[in-house]
């Protein structure tokens, strides 16, 4: 077997490979049998932790070399050693053989945990140079990351550096990031962000826009949210549906009929054809306005464009309806509803 040497790698972490039992050869569970196979001790150098993951490739699939990598770096991990643990990725790679981020996933949860934000911005960046493409949830780890830190500071030098990395399509790190941002409950790192992303050269596109508006819709700040929807025609972006789904959405749960309405003016004078989510948003502003006559002739004008309302949009009249007391009607579109609720369901055995 050929043995590899990595003269570049630390010695000052060393870990022991220990006996595993008959018995435990028979079990089904990967994670216990790499768990046993991992042992923190001072008998085994770092070179030989690389060079036992490196070998193992030679003889079995590229699945055990990764569980076996897995396997080290939990335990570098759990005994705090994450700088150890993160060099093993970034040497494989420099060796040309190339892990899934699920392994960088299991690095950046713990960094997160511990409240390392050197280590976990370190690893995203060599994640994204390793794998560029990557889930939403691994973007959400150090999203959470920087929310527990909330320095503006901190979060605007890394984005800084990852702009500087000058990746392709850095427009779609950046979206994303801002999503996870929101998701993840800081949305004020998220506008940071966002506005950064526009004094720089990576210029916001439509989804970047979209994903803003959502934020600020969410959080109630209208004002906000119009401004920077009316920021859009000054660098030439055009909205399309969900930018005004999200508009029209927002300025309902906020009690902003009047606004509603002449934003889906707007996007109809635009030549957007409103969908279900739209005309459900209308609907539901008009009937809590005590609109109710406006609300059942957008119900009738989705009947006569073939469209067949959704679940939601019925519910939505009759809770109107019952609230201004027309019972007859709410009654009628209850038995709509349940006959179509009926149809979609197909019968058993069928």
């Amino acid at each position: 077997m050929a043995v590899f040497s990595v003269k570049s790698f630390a010695r000052n972490i060393q870990i022991r490979v220990s006996r595993v039992s008959a018995s435990y050869l028979l079990s089904n569970s990967v994670e216990n049998r790499v768990s046993l196979s991992t042992q923190i001790s001072l008998e085994e150098t770092t070179d030989e932790i690389l060079n036992r993951i490196l070998a193992t490739g030679e003889n079995s699939s590229s699945s055990s070399r990764e569980e076996l990598c897995v396997g080290y770096i939990r335990k570098l991990c759990t005994a705090g050693n994450f700088t150890v643990a993160a060099r093993i990725p970034r040497i494989l790679r420099d060796k040309h053989i190339f892990i899934t981020p699920s392994v960088y996933n299991y690095i950046l949860e713990a960094a997160e945990g511990k409240n390392d934000i050197d280590m976990l911005s370190h690893v995203f960046k060599d994640l994204l140079i390793s794998c560029g493409s990557m889930g939403l949830d691994l973007y959400l780890v150090v999203a959470r990351g920087f929310r527990k830190q909330n320095s503006h500071a901190l979060l605007l030098d890394f984005i800084r550096e990852v702009r500087e990395m000058d990746l392709p399509r850095m427009d779609i790190v950046l979206n994303r990031f801002i999503y996870a941002l929101g998701k993840c409950g800081h949305p004020d790192g998220a506008l940071l962000v966002f506005e950064d992303m526009k004094s720089s050269g990576c210029r916001p596109d439509l989804v970047t826009y979209n994903t803003v508006l959502a934020i600020l819709g969410r959080l109630g700040r209208v004002d906000d949210m119009l401004r920077v929807f009316g920021s859009m025609r000054a660098v030439g972006l055009a909205p399309d549906i969900f930018t005004y789904n999200t508009i029209l959405n927002s300025l309902r749960k906020m009690g902003r009929l009047d606004l509603c309405i002449v934003h889906f003016r707007e996007m109809t004078e635009r030549g957007i054809q409103p969908d279900l989510m739209t005309f459900k948003a209308l609907i539901e502003s008009l009937g809590r306005s005590g609109n109710i006559e406006e609300a059942l002739k957008i119900f009738e004008e989705i009947k006569s464009r073939q469209i067949r309302p959704s679940i939601p949009i019925y519910r939505a009249l009759i809770f109107s309806l019952k609230k201004m007391g027309k019972m007859e009607l709410a009654l009628k579109f209850s038995n709509e509803m349940n006959d179509l609720v009926r149809g979609s369901v197909a019968p058993r055995g069928s």
